[in-house]
């Protein structure tokens, strides 16, 4: 039995010590509240992807490089799961866009462009580069907040 429960902590033990803890909690928080931020004005427009979406891509960006980061990956190495990463949020976005055809609009466009944006922002948080994810958030929401889609007049 003891071996059990050696096995059973010793499958815990990837965040070692406090200060990995705090490292990787902080990284994920701040991935989540940033997410949260452009979601929340997603969905005060009410577009199709809103708050939980936008939080689920960041922290889910986040990881994506986290969890190799800590498993001993070079920086260097991690261009294979941004391509991977990259491509999945393209047809995660891909997904918002709709086009109307009786109409010749298109829709979803923003929407899109801030899921993709989203996860780069994760990423950032992530890789330990807080305040570049900070700074990015800011500027979408300066973005987001000053284009208005205006409807055209029939």
């Amino acid at each position: 039995m003891e071996e059990v429960w050696a096995t059973i902590r010793s499958e815990f033990s990837d965040l070692a010590d406090i200060v990995e803890l705090t490292r990787a909690l902080t990284r994920m928080l701040v991935a989540v509240a940033l997410g949260a931020a452009i979601g929340m004005e997603r969905e005060l427009r009410g577009t199709g992807a809103g708050l939980r979406t936008h939080m689920l891509v960041a922290l889910g960006a986040a990881l994506f490089v986290l969890v190799p980061l800590q498993a001993g990956m070079e920086v260097g190495d991690l261009s294979r799961v941004l391509q991977g990463l990259i491509s999945g949020i393209g047809f995660l976005g891909a997904g918002a866009i709709i086009k109307l055809s009786h109409d010749r609009e298109i829709h979803g466009l923003t929407t899109a462009a801030t899921v993709w944006l989203t996860a780069a922002i994760g990423v950032a948080a992530g890789m330990g580069r807080e305040l570049t994810a900070v700074l990015s958030t800011l500027l979408a929401l300066c973005i987001l907040s000053l284009s208005h889609p205006r409807k055209r007049r029939h």
